[in-house]
């Protein structure tokens, strides 16, 4: 059980939530807090006070006042107004993860809602009920506002949802999950939809999968090295040591544990090489460059999935309602930006050490990978699929944060553009993914090839991993499915997990 309270998330709970579907309870201690926080708004009602989105139009229509009477019904007109999304709907985990990231922003206690708001969101986390959210149409500056209008439409009866497999209508959805409808009242439609959630919750789902990734570009770099017969020289502790950047420091360090010595490496020990190609040889500098970065980003995840990121904010020590920025989503938009340039230097590396294993002129190995080269085309191919990828993740990696469009008659002037980053980071994430399984398929390859030298034990263990769900090719087959097994073991874990029963914890991720 997950426990809400605005204070305490972590990502690891968010994956545990979206992706593995993990029940969730609002904390007792947060109850109060957010109760405190409706009565400021209550109390302002009463007292005929003016505050923007409660008794007032939003955006440019902010000083357009609105009656008592209307108040429920301003906050239904604002969600099916702003219901515009297009193009195909968020993955269920991506949603769920919004509806967890909202609820606990809430129940900080600064948004001024009822707690009903918040259980509601809970309950259709626990009972499985996810809204169908198009993934286009925000421009990331009163937060998310699109995809989380549709999210919300869910919650008052409206919309479509996905429920035990089916797409449905939300009336339906909420109808067989036993969940009454919200009746939204002052401030809660304004509360639900200004926020960053979608950009943040693309965003901890693919720094989670970018830490994990990176434990296999390091075993893929790795296995790489040993099948070129490169030198393991670069590894030296002393050179890390004189340019102490954590990540190139610990990459060093987890190749070197899975570069033991071995067969290979003694077979060309007095070849007369003194450096190897950049690819090989800078390999902690790139890969454990973008570590840090991905922890960077972590970091200021971890900063917003706690953060009150709606507006106006209620201030219950004092009864005040002040109207601010805190939805802006430029801290995430930069963050994903610099994700995806990270990512994409991991995929530029690794295809350059895949076109060394495929090229004979550099790797000493059977052209192409293949014995029977000329009759078969063994590799080749994969290498282009890699150098594809790679050069799509160069245009996807442009950054969107540095766009900005004005929308609402220009009250909203600067934008984020942060769910356009995050969702460009999570499409090079899988880019890079499948070019680090084409590394690791060359790579597994070109050790075979060296056959009888043995690789590194750790080396042996990942290679008898991948050799249990791919052969060794012998004759040209359809490469495309062996690509396809490698990332399932890669999503599974289980070439680090067989690696790390030798070296032991690779990686602090």
């Amino acid at each position: 059980m997950i426990l809400i309270d605005g204070e305490s998330l972590s990502i690891e709970d968010v994956v545990q939530v979206a992706r593995y579907k993990k029940k969730v309870e609002l904390a007792v201690a947060a109850i109060e807090k957010i109760k405190k926080s409706r009565d400021v708004v209550e109390t302002a009602i009463n007292e005929g006070r003016t505050v923007y989105g409660v008794n007032t139009g939003f955006g440019e229509l902010a000083s357009v006042s609105i009656s008592r009477v209307d108040l429920a019904s301003l906050q239904v007109n604002l969600i099916r107004s702003h219901c515009v999304g297009v193009g195909d709907p968020f993955v269920v985990e991506v949603v769920r993860g919004m509806m967890l990231l909202r609820a606990n922003a809430l129940a900080k206690g600064y948004s001024g809602v009822r707690p009903d708001v918040i259980i509601t969101l809970i309950e259709m986390l626990n009972a499985g009920v996810v809204p169908v959210v198009p993934q286009q149409g925000s421009v990331g500056s009163s937060g998310d506002l699109a995809p989380l209008a549709h999210m919300v439409l869910v919650m008052i009866g409206e919309g479509e949802a996905f429920y035990k497999g089916k797409r449905v209508p939300g009336w339906d959805a909420m109808e067989k999950a036993k969940i009454k409808p919200l009746v939204l009242q002052a401030k809660e439609g304004v509360a639900l939809i200004n926020g960053t959630q979608p950009m943040t919750s693309i965003g901890v789902l693919a720094v989670y999968d970018a830490l994990s990734t990176i434990k296999d570009a390091t075993i893929a770099a790795s296995m790489s090295l040993e099948a070129l017969r490169g030198t393991r020289a670069a590894l030296d502790s002393r050179i890390h040591s004189l340019r102490p950047h954590e990540g190139q420091v610990e990459i060093a360090d987890a190749m070197r544990r899975v570069l033991l010595d071995s067969e290979i490496n003694q077979s060309h020990a007095n070849c007369g090489k003194v450096q190897d190609a950049y690819s090989l040889r800078c390999s902690p500098q790139v890969i454990g460059a973008s570590l840090d970065t991905i922890r960077y980003v972590q970091s200021i995840l971890e900063t917003e999935i706690n953060s009150a990121t709606d507006n106006p904010l209620v201030f219950p020590e004092n009864g005040t309602v002040v109207s601010g920025g805190n939805f802006h989503g430029q801290p995430i938009a930069l963050a994903m930006d610099f994700l995806s340039i990270a990512l994409s230097e991991l995929a530029n590396i690794a295809e350059r050490r895949i076109n060394r294993l495929v090229n004979p002129h550099l790797s000493g190995l059977p052209a192409f990978l293949t014995t029977e080269s000329g009759l078969e085309s063994g590799m080749m191919i994969a290498q282009y699929t890699a150098a594809a990828l790679v050069s799509e993740n160069k245009v996807l990696a442009h950054p969107a944060s540095v766009d900005s469009i004005p929308t609402s008659a220009d009250q909203e002037d600067h934008v984020s553009m942060g769910t356009i980053a995050a969702r460009k980071a999570s499409t090079i994430l899988e880019n890079v993914k499948n070019v680090i399984a084409i590394e690791y398929m060359c790579a597994a390859q070109g050790i075979d090839l060296l056959s009888p030298l043995r690789p590194s034990g750790p080396l042996q263990t990942g290679h008898s991993t991948l050799r249990k769900a791919i052969t060794k090719l012998e004759d040209d087959r359809v490469l495309s499915e062996d690509i396809s097994k490698i990332r399932e073991l890669m999503d599974q874990g289980a070439i680090v997990k067989s690696v790390e029963t030798i070296t032991g914890h690779l990686l602090d991720v």
